[in-house]
């Protein structure tokens, strides 16, 4: 398997940690009064690296959070999930970065970021983030954090030390509209897709991260760059899952009432990141990872659905008893 085993050190990610606003409307943006819901702890790499945790994996982040109470959610609850949280700054100037999303009549979200002029953007390659590193079995990337240019520093040291200690890569290219990269970002994401044993795309992600059209001609292409191992995630319809020597599995999604889709993605990936670094094979990491991802999407809040391994077994349980 591609993944460094679970034994080797935690698994790591870098990036911006926010809390998320919810409207309980829908409809386009924010330009009207309406009635809104949170404070949630969210961002992209700590909604994957809380599954991580809840999953059983060792898992650890690196970011910052203003000294302030939304700082404190997003610390106390990635505490209580197992994530180990020591290289994470607490900023006394800045705030803790914020988004605000709204949920259009077709599904598609709106989003209002605060992650420039927050806490969310105020860290770098301390003596804390240094010491995890030495100790790390795999670095996953998310795509958004690549907008973040201490972000970037950290995960382009942090991909030769954990490289070099025999750990891998994992890379999720999650670019939202909101967060589009300028050329140098685009050959940085290019050159750890290269390196990247898994790649965890969604849906046009694929064809984004691999630069051709179709799905059978970017898996083969990434193959032909390197990647170890591609899990496309499908929404709704599922999930997939390629090796280089043309092994494919394909998992359903369980059928759900959805709530609220954002999170969905980071639970899959964190669900089988772990799966697969605690030697899982991958038929049941695909299992998980779906399993998290459905679970997820029940309950408002970006990872207020993520579950245990215990609680994903019983979520699957009842879904099938359904």
């Amino acid at each position: 398997m591609p993944l460094a085993p679970d034994s080797l050190g935690p698994t790591v990610t870098v990036g911006e940690i926010l809390v998320e606003i919810v409207a309980t409307t829908v409809g386009e943006g924010f330009r009207t009064a309406q009635p809104l819901m949170g404070p949630y702890p969210s961002g992209a790499p700590a909604i994957f690296i809380d599954q991580c945790g809840r999953m059983g994996g060792r898992a650890a982040m690196v970011g910052a959070v203003g000294d302030d109470d939304f700082g404190r959610v997003n610390l106390d609850r990635l505490k209580a999930d197992g994530v180990d949280v020591s290289a994470v700054a607490v900023d006394a100037d800045w705030p803790t970065g914020s988004a605000f999303v709204r949920y259009r009549a077709d599904g598609s979200r709106d989003f209002v970021y605060n992650i420039a002029t927050s806490a969310a953007a105020r860290f770098g390659w301390t003596a804390p983030v240094e010491a995890l590193m030495a100790r790390a079995g795999h670095l996953h990337v998310m795509g958004s954090a690549l907008s973040m240019a201490p972000a970037v520093e950290v995960i382009e040291r942090a991909v030769e030390v954990v490289k070099g200690r025999g750990g891998s890569l994992s890379l999720d290219p999650n670019i939202r509209k909101e967060l589009e990269l300028d050329a140098a970002t685009e050959a940085r994401f290019a050159g750890l897709v290269d390196r990247a044993d898994l790649l965890l795309p969604s849906g046009e992600e694929l064809e984004r991260a691999a630069g051709v059209s179709g799905e059978a001609e970017a898996v083969a292409r990434l193959f032909a760059r390197g990647v170890g191992e591609i899990a496309l995630k499908r929404g709704a319809d599922g999930a997939s899952v390629f090796l280089p020597d043309g092994t494919r599995r394909d998992a359903a999604a369980p059928m759900v009432e959805e709530v609220d889709p954002t999170g969905a993605g980071d639970c899959f990936g964190g669900a089988y990141v772990t799966a697969r670094r605690l030697g899982m094979g991958l038929e049941e990491a695909l299992g998980y990872g779906c399993a998290a991802g459905a679970r997820n999407v029940t309950v408002r809040g970006p990872m207020e659905g993520a579950g245990s391994r215990a609680e994903l077994d019983a979520f699957l349980a009842e879904v099938c008893r359904r």
